[in-house]
């Protein structure tokens, strides 16, 4: 399939090379670097590029500490300090995903998640699904799409309440987004807020990620 992508863009490249770009004089040299470009372009939506960069501080081994307010009671979170964090580019995508994977203990069970986190260029935003040993659904988030790299990534999402915010939202839909902050290549933040019907938003789960040296 990318063969067959690839041979397509070329064979325009050749088009536009030797006919110029539509509606432009077949002799009028200057417009034909932009035409070229512009036939390229599909092949560049295929490969990894800078904002896949802006993720490389997030790869490593990492100690992270888990505060999670949807457990805890009165207002102060249930705090996990165990937690083991291996985060890798999938090679066998291209270098196009990450996969994190989180090991440790979440009060007084074990806890295990598997992220995936990519941007997609044809659509110039993040995404990242994860899938966890807590949660019966996958929790997915799609960015708004993105002009300028910057090391606080915000991605929203939605999901279906298994009864996490109590009875009286089982089942509905809530709002929710997490967010990226990296603060440096050793160290950066996981926060997730949801929005309940009615109601603010509000903090709800928040990971510090320290590298192992």
């Amino acid at each position: 399939m990318l063969r067959k992508i690839s041979l397509t863009a070329a064979s325009a490249v050749v088009v536009l090379a030797t006919f110029g770009a539509p509606g432009a004089s077949a002799g009028t040299v200057k417009d034909r670097p932009a035409a070229v470009a512009q036939a390229a372009a599909p092949a560049d939506n295929l490969a990894p590029g800078p904002y896949h960069r802006t993720l490389d501080p997030l790869v490593g081994t990492w100690k992270a500490v888990k505060y999670n307010y949807i457990l805890g009671t009165g207002g102060k979170p249930i705090v996990s300090r165990d937690m083991t964090v291996r985060v890798r580019w999938i090679s066998k995508t291209g270098g196009r995903f990450l996969e994190e994977k989180t090991e440790g203990t979440l009060g007084d069970r074990a806890y295990y998640r598997l992220g995936v986190l990519g941007f997609s260029t044809i659509d110039r935003r993040y995404e990242w699904t994860t899938f966890d040993s807590v949660t019966p659904t996958a929790m997915t988030y799609r960015g708004a799409p993105v002009s300028d790299k910057t090391s606080v990534l915000s991605i929203p999402g939605e999901f279906t309440d298994p009864g996490v915010l109590g009875p009286d939202h089982l089942g509905q839909s809530i709002p929710m987004r997490t967010v990226i902050t990296i603060r440096s290549k050793n160290r950066h933040t996981f926060e997730l807020y949801f929005t309940p019907p009615g109601q603010p938003e509000r903090l709800v789960d928040r990971v510090v990620y320290t590298r192992k040296l």
